[in-house]
This record gives C-alpha cells, structure tokens and sequence, in this order.
C-alpha cells in the first residue's frame, strides 16, 4: 500500500489550512490511555508529512527511533505500524481475531462493487464466504496443482515468444514479457483461454491504473470530516471512470460465458464456476452479478500482479549477481538435461531455485506494506492500549529486511535458506511476504507454482545479459508507487538461447 502524498493534498493544506487548524482546536480531549511511542506530529495533519513517496522505508526509518509497535496520526485517523516480527505475530496469531477487519477505503469501495471482494471487504459472513469460494474453486493445493497443463503450455508460449524475439539485436523488454505472461496465465485459469485473446492488454493497462489509485493518498480515507470536499476536488471521478472500464469488461466477459454452449472439450474455468453457483439454490449465500465481478477484479489484481512482480525483481536480482544465476542455470540445467523445458515433475528437485525465490520474497514483498487491517474492538499489546477502529499497517517489507533476523539484510544471499526451515507460509513472522492469519493471501499457491515454473525455464532456455554499455551497479533498483511495487524502471535485457531450448 502506498501513501504517497499527491498534489491535490498539498493544494488543499494550502487552501483550507485555516480551516483545518480551527477544527483541531475544536477536538475534544478524552482521558488518555497508555498507547504505543509516536514521533511528533503536526496539528490535524498528524504525521502525514512524514511519509515520502515510498511509504515502507519512511515508516523503517520512524520505526528505528520509536520502536517497533507505533502509533501515527495520519489526518484523523490512529494508525498502528506494525515493524517486527514479535509485534507481527501479537497482531496476525495472537489477537488475529481483533484485527482481521480491513478500514475502509474510498478508491477500494468505488473500484470493488462496495466492498464484495476478498482483499479489500470488511470482516463478515460476506467476506467469509467469498474466500471459501475462491479457495476451493481456484487457489486449494489441489486446485493449483490441476491447472499444470496450462502452466506448461503457458510458459512454453513465453519461451518460444522469446527465442523468436532473440533473433533481433535489440534487447527485450523483460517487463512487459513476464507481465504479458501473467496475465495470461491467470485470465486462462479464470476467464479460459479462448476469452482471453485482444483482452489481456486492456486487463493488465487497468491492472496498472487500479494499483496506482489504491496506492494514491486519497483525502477522505485520512480526514473523514473532509469527506465532503470531494465534490470539489474531484478525487472519486477517476476511480469512478476506472470501475466502469472494469464493470463494462467484465460484462463481456460473464455473457460469453453465459452464452457459450458447453461440449467436452471446454476448459472449465472460474467464471463457469461462479455462474453456476449464481444459480445454485443450495449455496450458502446467493452470489449477485456485482458479487462475481469483484471477485474476478480481485483475482485478476492479486494474481497477475504477484507473480509478475516476483519475476521481475528475481531477473533483477540474477542479473546483478551474475554468481548466484550461474549456480541457478547449473542446477536447471542438469536437472532438465536432455529435455527441451522444464516440467513441473522436475521442480521437486531443484532446491537452490527455491532458496532464490524465498530471498527475492524477503527483499522484494510485492505489497512491502501488507493491505491496511482494523481493529474490531479494543486490544492490548505489550502493555499498549489499541482502540476500537485503529487501523494497522505491518510493514512486511522492514520486517524482512530487520538485522535481528537476518545477517547483511540488504544483500541477495539466496544461500541464507540452505539448512533454514524458514518459509513464507505464514508461521515464521519474520518472513512475511504474503501475511498471515485469516487475512492472508489466499494466492500463495498459485503464485509461487507459477514462478518456480516461469523462472526455471528461463533460466533453462536462455544466458541473459545486460544490453551493451549498462553495468550491474547501474541498475535502478527504486520500487514504483502504488499498492504493489514493481520495478521503477522497465527491465531491459539480451537474451541468448543456449542450446538447451529448440524452437519448434
């Protein structure tokens, strides 16, 4: 989550800065409870203006002076920060059932249908249930482990797309490769492969624009009593434009479905399965038509958008460590010998492969801050009184990177989980790249079988090199705004088959 101050927000503390002042002096005082340290704040605006534009390293530097459980005002709203791991397990096991509610967000409610997803939907029955359904029908182990055959067909067409591009001089835009092939990934497992062609480009254009907006400071999550200045300011015109382009897709995409007329060959897919349980009078709630389609932005969002910023940041990493990709290549490649891909049967035996992609987890959380919780009722911890209706932020990307935990926490060591148990499965907190407790990501799996699966063939198929005149040291490793983190900078790269790779 980005809380990056926009030029709207510094326009109206201009503007209304008089105003704002008066109404502080107008709050009550009420008797003061012991809360956790906060650094000192501004009237009204709180600690707002503490806040660079990447969020998850100004609240590490705040964090390192005022301990790890904080208390910020950030406007009107307390909010918890959340940077160690003892802290995170108090918040996400011991008192997991006080904080599994999320806040609410304007930009989230316009772009979510109000509130009907997994991600963004306050703790209920409604919630509850949507998981249920998305768990069974698309993220359980055994749900993952049968969409294999699209995961192999899917990463061969990568393959083969970028052996053919190789044939030019010029470098490859990484980037745009490994996100086409996420998304293209996900929208066969949800929408099926025969919806998804000239569609994938508005899907991942939307994705980028949603992510931004969710990420953007938005003044009447921070200053409720300001709420009525968006008719002013205009902040809720462009979620707004930004859901009808989402609702009038989906549209499309739940009337072919509806249409379509089934014959054995077809791919059941998500939509099919939440059609079907529209229509099901024995399902535990009746799913509406804007149920379905916040599940499905939901699923497009988190799904694309982990496992393409995962594979952005390991090419990243490998390439400035040209080491740890030769010792990676070496154990693909014998364990693949003699085959032309990598198959999912031959990933139980490729160790260092998953000691790289837990350390680009630890150093590249593709949500450094995990999505804001709130408290449901009144919590204490470590002696600290946490009200009702104070919103939490864990900041995932601190914790992995706390000297406590880990020797030389700003190097690439994918060595450092050889003999470790240590797992991102959400019992070892201080190693929480996808959260924990009721509120995890549900998509773990899907993610990560996706990832080995993408990176080893890449690693199979390909040497890769920077493009002529660009060092290792001269990479832009700066993370991009928004609720997710990508790389700032597009990743471009020379790729050259080696040999182990024929295209057919």
């Amino acid at each position: 989550m980005s809380l990056s101050l926009q030029l709207p927000f510094e326009l109206v503390l201009l503007l209304f800065l008089p105003f704002l002042l008066l109404l502080s002096f107008k709050q009550s005082f009420s008797k003061k409870a012991r809360l956790p340290p906060s650094p000192p704040k501004f009237p009204f605006i709180g600690n707002l203006h503490q806040l660079g534009p990447l969020p998850h390293r100004s609240l590490q530097g705040l964090a390192e002076k005022h301990g790890p459980l904080m208390l910020l005002h950030l406007g009107q709203v307390p909010t918890l920060i959340v940077s160690s791991a003892e802290m995170a397990r108090e918040i996400m096991r011991t008192h997991d059932h006080i904080f599994a509610s999320r806040p609410p967000m304007k930009a989230a409610k316009i772009l979510l249908c109000d509130g009907r997803d997994v991600g963004f939907a306050p703790y209920g029955e409604c919630w509850r249930y949507a998981k249920k359904v998305c768990i069974i029908h698309l993220l359980s182990n055994k749900k993952v482990q049968s969409f294999r055959l699209a995961r192999e067909e899917e990463v061969a067409l990568m393959i083969r797309n970028i052996s053919r591009a190789s044939l030019t001089p010029d470098p490859l835009n990484v980037s745009e490769i490994l996100h086409a092939f996420a998304c293209d990934m996900l929208c066969r497992v949800v929408s099926g492969k025969s919806f998804r062609e000239g569609r994938n480009k508005l899907f991942r254009e939307l994705l980028k624009e949603s992510s931004a907006l969710l990420g953007e400071f938005r003044l009447e999550d921070y200053f409720p009593s300001l709420a009525w200045m968006d008719v002013f300011l205009g902040m809720s015109v462009r979620a707004r434009r930004i859901a009808e382009r989402w609702s009038g897709v989906l549209d499309e995409v739940i009337k072919e479905h509806a249409d379509q007329v089934k014959d054995e060959k077809h791919e059941e897919d998500f939509v099919d399965v939440l059609l079907s349980l529209q229509k099901d009078p024995g399902a535990d709630l009746a799913l509406t038509k804007e149920d379905i389609k916040a599940l499905l932005e939901d699923m497009f969002g988190a799904g694309i958008d982990t496992s393409y910023i995962v594979l952005e940041w390991a090419m990243v990493e490998l390439v400035r460590n040209s080491q740890v990709m030769e010792k990676l290549q070496d154990e693909v490649r014998i364990i693949a010998a003699g085959k032309g891909l990598v198959r999912e049967e031959d990933l139980g035996e490729v160790s260092y492969l998953k000691y790289v992609i837990k350390e680009v987890l630890r150093l590249h959380p593709p949500a450094p801050l995990l999505l804001p919780r709130e408290t449901m009722d009144d919590c204490r911890i470590e002696g600290y009184e946490i009200p009702r209706k104070t919103r939490v932020i864990v900041n995932g990307w601190a914790i992995g990177r706390d000297p406590k935990f880990w020797e030389a926490p700003e190097e690439f060591r994918p060595e450092r989980f050889m003999d470790n148990k240590i797992d991102f499965k959400g019992n070892d907190f201080q190693f929480i790249p996808f959260g924990s407790g009721r509120r995890m990501c549900p998509g773990m799996n899907f993610a990560i079988s996706t990832v080995e699966l993408a990176l080893a063939n890449l690693m199979h198929c390909f040497d890769w090199e920077l493009p002529h005149g660009i060092r290792r040291e001269d990479l832009d490793m700066t993370e991009a705004l928004g609720i997710t983190t990508p790389r700032k900078q597009r990743l471009h790269l020379v790729a050259k088959p080696c040999g182990y790779y024929n295209d057919l």
